[in-house]
């Protein structure tokens, strides 16, 4: 099947006592990062079963050190690896769509990271179709910690705005789709989701998920019993 847009997926490793820190407690450091590797490998097959898309990882990170590192490494064999490269979390962004158009000549981007594992091939069909189908320049995931999820460019040559952007602040969505307007895009929102930062979050998107890598994971924290 011919790609319709490339499907980017912002990742690290996930090394215990690196990774999810703020799960920690009631998570330990090794339940945090088997919450994280869970996370990423639920997203990995929710991508690459996405159709249209051409998956992407742009991961940072020692795989050897990370829990479920072998497992990850077979499942990033589905997907082009490319290294993340930047000073700071928003230059990161910008070059991991620089570098997959780069791959991806002349394709649409969607970029997600690895914290809404809750995601399925069709809610992510879903979020593409503004920049793929519709004729829509931008179109941003709001998260509801006031973050978002996902950003989907026509042109990712407009991701270089993200440089400028404070992340992993209460109001960085706003500061996106602020900064995506002023130069001269009109973004399109799409549905709204939890990403995972603390526990409870963690608990509210396995319910969404039940039966999942994730939600088997964070039911380990205190031995909680599977949904």
């Amino acid at each position: 099947m011919t790609a319709r847009f490339a499907l980017l997926v912002v990742a690290k490793a996930p090394i215990p006592g690196l990774a999810k820190t703020r799960l920690s407690p009631p998570a330990t450091p090794a339940q945090a990062a088997e919450i994280a590797a869970a996370a990423l490998l639920d997203t990995l097959d929710a991508v690459c079963a996405t159709p249209g898309a051409a998956p992407i990882v742009a991961m940072t990170g020692d795989l050897d050190a990370a829990a479920r590192g072998a497992e990850i490494g077979l499942a990033l064999r589905r997907a082009t690896v490319i290294p993340q490269r930047g000073w700071d979390f928003g230059a990161r962004l910008a070059n991991a769509h620089a570098d997959t158009a780069a791959v991806h000549a002349g394709l649409p981007v969607l970029q997600i990271g690895m914290d809404t594992p809750q995601v399925t091939p069709e809610s992510l069909a879903a979020a593409a179709a503004p920049i793929v189908h519709d004729g829509q320049d931008a179109v941003l995931g709001p998260a509801e910690d006031g973050g978002w999820w996902a950003l989907g460019l026509a042109d990712p040559r407009h991701a270089q705005v993200l440089a400028g952007v404070p992340m992993s602040r209460d109001d960085t969505g706003e500061r996106t789709l602020r900064a995506l307007t002023e130069c001269g895009l009109h973004p399109r929102t799409t549905r709204q989701l939890s990403d995972v930062d603390t526990m409870t979050d963690a608990r509210a998107v396995a319910a969404a998920c039940s039966g999942s890598r994730f939600a088997t994971a964070v039911a380990a924290v205190h031995g909680r019993a599977v949904a």
